[in-house]
């Protein structure tokens, strides 16, 4: 089984769900093999390379593969996904992002993860929160990604369900981890993490479905 993992600190508490609950090191070592970023991600999984993974929202409405009622959702705003005011440039990295700019009417430059929250903790004011946007014009949480899979569902189905059922805390050494690499105190991920759920509920439902429509 191959599992493609987004290396950002809005997964984390998935990430220390898998090293609690996967009793297979090949897997654990799989997992850390295939990690990188959103659109890397999406390659990956159109081509079959990995079995499952986050997938962007805007692309997880093509291909012949399932979803499941789980994702990265900003609650009210996220912190990691602006827009720096000035010229316009897309962040290769997420087409989910760019196309929430696009469709909010937003320019500027798009910038996404761990480097968006550190910009964002050091001066906010400088950034456009584009799930904040969403949610002013919708009254809706904003879905970045899906859980999207093609091979071996009933474990990752299975896997998933737990998941959203457990509370899971990300130790202080983890916090400490992220720190040392993105250079956003432990403080402001604990603030952060509490911003996101992984729960694609109705209501995040009919968001997606709207965005999903409105990005056509």
């Amino acid at each position: 089984m191959l599992f493609g993992k987004i290396d950002y600190i809005n997964l984390a508490p998935f990430h220390v769900f898998l090293k609690q609950n996967l009793k297979s090191a090949q897997l654990k070592q799989s997992i850390e093999y295939k990690k990188s970023y959103p659109s890397d991600l999406n390659r990956k999984f159109k081509r079959r390379h990995i079995d499952a993974a986050f997938i962007s929202s805007i692309e997880s409405r093509r291909g012949n593969f399932r979803c499941l009622s789980a994702g990265i959702v900003a609650k009210k705003e996220i912190q990691s996904v602006l827009v720096k005011k000035g010229g316009y440039k897309e962040d290769s990295h997420s087409a989910t992002s760019n196309a929430l700019a696009k469709v909010l009417g937003i320019d500027g430059e798009v910038i996404i993860g761990d480097k968006a929250l550190k910009l964002y903790c050091e001066d906010h004011e400088l950034y456009i929160d584009l799930a904040k946007e969403w949610y002013k014009k919708t009254k809706t949480p904003f879905v970045f990604a899906r859980f999207c899979m093609v091979r071996n569902c009933k474990f990752y189905r299975s896997l998933i369900q737990k998941f959203l059922k457990t509370n899971v805390k990300v130790p202080q050494y983890v916090l400490h981890g992220y720190t040392k690499r993105s250079g956003v105190k432990c403080k402001d991920i604990k603030a952060y993490l509490k911003l996101v759920s992984y729960t694609i509920d109705t209501k995040s439902a009919k968001s997606l479905k709207l965005f999903l429509k409105e990005s056509r």
